[in-house]
């Protein structure tokens, strides 16, 4: 008889970490890092976002203007602790696994410390291609972050 299988496995990798100091209360920066359909709003290679179910377990497709498609499935998501996590279900791109945390925490009356970190794989290729692959992830997080950082400058 077949055992059950899944292509859903955590990753294996170096977390890749992208953190900026927000001007702006821990709050309002949440409501735009923690909508999991509205990461447009920072992410402007992003096309637009079309979303299957509300809160965890519901799945985001993200359709970049390039033509590339990444799907997501949200596992966490705590308002009052202001976190949650999503893992990748399908991509265009070279990515095989991929779980990532995004968090916001105050810092103050008007300032915050919004984070993501992700943990991925490359789809193909060898050990040798993680260095450029992580390069990858983190030019994405930091150029994203940035444009949220510059929504409350």
């Amino acid at each position: 008889m077949q055992q059950p299988d899944t292509l859903v496995r955590n990753p294996v990798g170096n977390p890749v970490v992208a953190s900026v100091s927000v001007n702006g209360d821990a709050r309002s920066v949440w409501n735009v890092v923690g909508d999991f359909a509205g990461f447009a709003k920072f992410i402007p290679a992003l096309s637009h976002i079309e979303m299957t179910g509300e809160g965890v377990r519901s799945v985001r497709k993200k359709l970049f203007k390039d033509g590339n498609v990444v799907m997501e499935q949200l596992n966490s998501h705590d308002d009052h602790a202001m976190t949650m996590t999503w893992s990748l279900i399908y991509t265009s791109l070279n990515i095989g696994n991929l779980w990532a945390l995004m968090e916001v925490v105050p810092q103050g009356p008007t300032q915050s410390l919004a984070t993501w970190t992700i943990i991925g794989q490359p789809y193909t290729g060898g050990q040798e291609d993680v260095p450029a692959f992580e390069a990858f992830l983190q030019g994405f997080a930091d150029d994203a972050m940035k444009n949220l950082q510059a929504l409350f400058n």
